[in-house]
């Protein structure tokens, strides 16, 4: 058995797409964190090399050993989107803004990356981890996280995309010999 602690960064204030834009978190809830990391088993933590992510694990890191940062990891790439707002994208991509967030797929921004070649990407991180231990935290990104959750919660990209998956929150899925499975989702400490 192999448990993933999805951990999603620390906010970033952001009120526009935030997808691979290098932007920092602010992780000024030093009560938050001391919470979120003691709820942390003590195991391998790993991030995305996002600067959000690589911030968060090193401040929930404490003793644990800290693993390469994986790219593999970063949020959807948002192309041409990124860096303005639903308000802007939607005026300018009517069409497509909305089937990019009701039939998540194949549906790909200008410049950017589908549901399915992000979570193929991700998935690929995750395979390569599976074995590493019995526990892996795993400090990412919203959209990353949704990736893995769908298929433990046997649901389509469009269902799951309802769930929310709040800054500093833990997800955690077990991988057993039936497959992937949720045992916490978006748990705040």
């Amino acid at each position: 058995m192999t448990r993933f602690w999805w951990v999603r960064h620390g906010p970033t204030h952001e009120r526009a797409f935030c997808g691979w834009r290098d932007v920092p978190a602010d992780l000024s809830d030093l009560p938050a964190l001391a919470r979120l990391s003691a709820l942390l088993p003590h195991a391998p933590v790993i991030a995305s090399d996002l600067l959000r992510a690589r911030q968060t694990a090193e401040a929930i890191a404490g003793a644990r050993p800290r693993l390469p940062d994986a790219p593999g990891l970063r949020e959807f790439h948002f192309g041409d989107w990124d860096g303005r707002t639903f308000d802007e994208v939607s005026a300018s991509h009517p069409d497509l803004s909305r089937a990019y967030w009701e039939e998540p797929g194949d549906i790909t921004p200008p410049g950017g990356e589908s549901w399915n070649t992000a979570a193929r990407r991700v998935d690929r991180v995750v395979e390569g981890l599976i074995g590493q231990g019995p526990d892996l935290i795993l400090v990412a990104h919203f959209g990353v996280i949704l990736s893995q959750l769908a298929p433990a919660l046997r649901q389509t990209p469009a269902e799951v995309l309802a769930q929310r998956i709040d800054n500093l929150s833990v997800t955690c899925l077990r991988l057993d010999g039936q497959g992937w499975h949720a045992e916490m989702i978006n748990h705040l400490a």
